[in-house]
């Protein structure tokens, strides 16, 4: 397993970096043949934001928790990572007894009582510049808008987070 930790708003000392290791490592036992782990360290005013993302075939374990201390951060994101892998091991395991997480991941089939996607929509994609496409969203109070940005000529979307602020998805060739 390699631990990719970066820094915003803070230095990541060595200290902090053999902590995150060390409570992020205790994730390999659960999952076989993982990866790399992308950890991020954020420092807003006096909050203290962890956000760790694990990439496996088909599936993309994520969490992120904010304290006003980083160690108390970490250990909140570990033991919620745990829970999820635990979340998906068990549901999984009830179908085969023999394979990995890992394997799992690509093999997944929704079980009766899972959500389904109930509703299908296909709508034109207009080139139109960021700006437009959040007043666009804005007008028809989603949370969420799918378009084409015009300066890049590529499929974006534009989010309102939870700070109030918006987020733009660009996809990576």
């Amino acid at each position: 397993m390699k631990i990719i930790l970066k820094g915003r708003n803070t230095e990541v000392t060595p200290a902090l970096r053999d902590y995150a290791e060390k409570r992020l490592g205790k994730l390999s036992k659960y999952i076989e043949g993982l990866g790399e782990v992308y950890v991020t360290l954020l420092v807003e005013k006096d909050r203290h934001r962890v956000e760790v993302t694990i990439p496996l075939n088909g599936l993309i374990l994520r969490g992120e928790e904010e304290t006003s201390d980083m160690y108390s951060s970490i250990d909140l994101v570990e033991e919620k990572l745990e829970k999820q892998i635990e979340k998906y091991k068990t549901r999984i395991n009830k179908k085969t007894k023999t394979k990995t997480i890992r394997e799992m991941a690509i093999t997944y089939e929704y079980e009766q009582d899972e959500p389904r996607v109930v509703r299908n929509k296909k709508f034109p994609l207009k080139p139109m510049p960021m700006e437009e496409a959040i007043l666009q969203m804005n007008l028809l109070g989603h949370n969420f808008f799918v378009f084409s940005n015009g300066e890049t000529e590529e499929v974006n979307v534009i989010y309102r987070r939870k700070d109030g602020n918006y987020g733009l998805i660009e996809p990576e060739v």
